[in-house]
């Protein structure tokens, strides 16, 4: 592949990672914003993605993510062959616990939200499947960590620990419990959380239910092992 070509594909995923949560629509002006690129070389990019069917023109000048990501995603979660076991335990976390139950799996030097299931409560810890968070933050990404390169006084702790507390670490109103989910071999495959409002989800609740947790997690590593 030449030069200019790896350059082209290069900008063409740095309009696709322009999209966030928060951004699910943007306009062609946002993302010259966000890219750094001329409005004339994104108008293109975003042409060749379109029909792809990797961004979709969402009217008055504006795109939005289309659907052949979700389409990759799905073979993405798939490949983890995780979906059958993990989600009915989220089910039963959140049955048990009345919060968010969550999977996440290392991305680099970040955390993949895999699979969740929100909370019942209309006050609750809202983030979608196939976000992507720093392991810096978070019960979740301190678990991630441990397990992974972290050397720090944190990541030693959990270690020791066996699993992470967080309050207010990424949103301030959020607290969160997370336990390793391990292979045969003591891999880690991923962390489940619970995570909830802190003016619920206390410190007292998220010890209560880790014994819990750490059970589903332990039953997750030994069917995902087998």
């Amino acid at each position: 592949m030449s030069e200019q070509n790896v350059t082209a594909v290069e900008r063409a995923l740095g309009i696709l990672d322009a999209f966030t949560d928060q951004d699910p629509d943007l306009s062609l002006k946002d993302l010259a914003e966000r890219t750094g690129m001329y409005k004339s070389t994104i108008s293109r990019l975003a042409g060749t993605l379109e029909s792809s069917g990797f961004l979709m023109a969402s009217g008055r000048g504006r795109y939005r993510l289309g659907p052949a990501l979700w389409r990759l995603g799905s073979i993405y979660r798939r490949s983890y062959r995780m979906d059958d076991i993990v989600r009915p335990h989220l089910s039963l976390l959140v049955a048990e616990s009345g919060e968010t139950a969550s999977f996440y799996v290392p991305e680099g030097t970040n955390r993949l939200c895999l699979f969740r299931e929100n909370s019942p409560s209309s006050l609750r810890h809202h983030l979608e499947e196939g976000a992507i968070l720093p392991c810096e933050f978070g019960a979740a990404g301190h678990v991630i960590r441990a397990w992974g390169d972290g050397i720090d006084d944190r990541s030693l702790q959990v270690l020791d620990d066996g699993f992470a507390l967080s309050e207010g670490e990424r949103d301030p109103d959020i607290s969160a419990v997370a336990v390793p989910v391990l292979d045969g071999r003591k891999r880690l495959l991923g962390a489940l959380a619970l995570s909830g409002p802190l003016s619920r989800f206390t410190r007292d609740k998220r010890l209560a239910l880790l014994e819990t947790l750490k059970s589903r997690a332990d039953d997750c590593g030994k069917r995902m092992s087998s």
